[in-house]
């Protein structure tokens, strides 16, 4: 048996401008996948796919092991994009699955699949592990997107992540506020598609480049990563010049208007509308809790819960 993980993650900056070439900080998350690979005593040229999360078995697939097309699945959508990933992988290392036997793949996801925290750029770095192949070329080559989320799968701290004439520059980074126990992550309740938001956006820049917008966030990015962080009262300003910032960006009013009364900043990660926010404040952990609850919102994490 290979067994093999990945972290989720989350955006604190830059999100739909890390795809312009903006300097984005990321949050590698505790919770991740796992994939465990076995070979079988068999050779009917099978793949066997079975996948769970943390409520139990979600979905099941097989594989022709020839041409790696969907023999056979409970939900062939997600069939059909992981015959994709695998015929990639295949063509960036076609040593792979030559051994006379069928595969089993089993992957185990550590948090609810519609909290938008990663689980196919997990999957896509699991694989990639396994296949001794560039994620990011996998990730070009199937999903798309800036490649900031395959950074995070196996990045042991925080990271300052850009793209420079679209190849990924990663630099670890020492992002452990001393005021951590003010910050909460929240659950909206409905994930958000980013390949959908990401596809608006893109028509934005149609007619604007936001060249200004990308320089600033890039600053806000290296300052919350560095010495010159004064305490919270200034990372809540960022926050809050940030949500302005893509706000503007998007055409779309900042997550914080839906909370007006709420005492401190809301900071809205990655794609706008849904998944998790981040929300700062100097408010005691129940009354935080007791907020959100009262909004319908009972999923809220300390930031020492989920960021590694």
């Amino acid at each position: 048996m290979e067994k093999f993980r990945a972290n989720g993650k989350f955006l604190l900056t830059g999100e739909y401008l890390v795809l312009q070439g903006a300097l984005a900080l990321a949050l590698p998350l505790k919770l991740g996948q796992s994939l465990e690979v076995n070979t079988l005593n068999i050779n009917n040229g099978v793949i066997h796919w079975d996948a769970f999360t943390p409520k139990g078995f979600w979905f099941s697939a097989m594989l022709n092991k020839s041409d790696l097309t969907v023999r056979a699945s409970d939900d062939m959508g997600k069939a059909e994009m992981l015959s994709k990933i695998f015929q990639v992988i295949k063509s960036l290392n076609p040593n792979i699955l030559q051994e006379d036997c069928d595969y089993s793949f089993t992957t185990h996801l550590e948090f609810d699949k519609e909290w938008g925290l990663g689980s196919s750029s997990t999957l896509i770095s699991c694989l990639s592990q396994w296949a001794n192949v560039n994620p990011y070329e996998v990730l070009r080559q199937t999903m798309g997107g800036s490649g900031y989320d395959i950074a995070c799968a196996t990045a042991s701290t925080p990271i300052l992540y850009r793209l420079e004439i679209g190849n990924p520059i990663v630099e670890e980074t020492d992002f452990k506020p001393e005021f951590s126990d003010k910050l909460f992550f929240v659950y909206q309740n409905h994930k958000q598609s980013s390949g959908k938001e990401v596809k608006s956006f893109k028509e934005r820049l149609k007619t604007n480049d936001f060249s200004r917008e990308i320089r600033e966030i890039s600053v806000m990015s290296d300052v919350l990563s560095g010495p010159c962080l004064a305490g919270f009262d200034d990372f809540c300003a960022i926050m809050e010049r940030h949500e302005e910032i893509m706000g503007n960006c998007l055409g779309q009013s900042p997550l914080k208007n839906q909370f007006k009364d709420f005492q401190g900043v809301i900071k809205s990660l990655g794609a706008w509308g849904g998944d998790f926010f981040l929300a700062a404040t100097k408010l005691p952990e129940t009354e935080v809790r007791r907020y959100f609850e009262e909004k319908g919102l009972t999923t809220v994490f300390r930031f020492d819960e989920m960021v590694i």
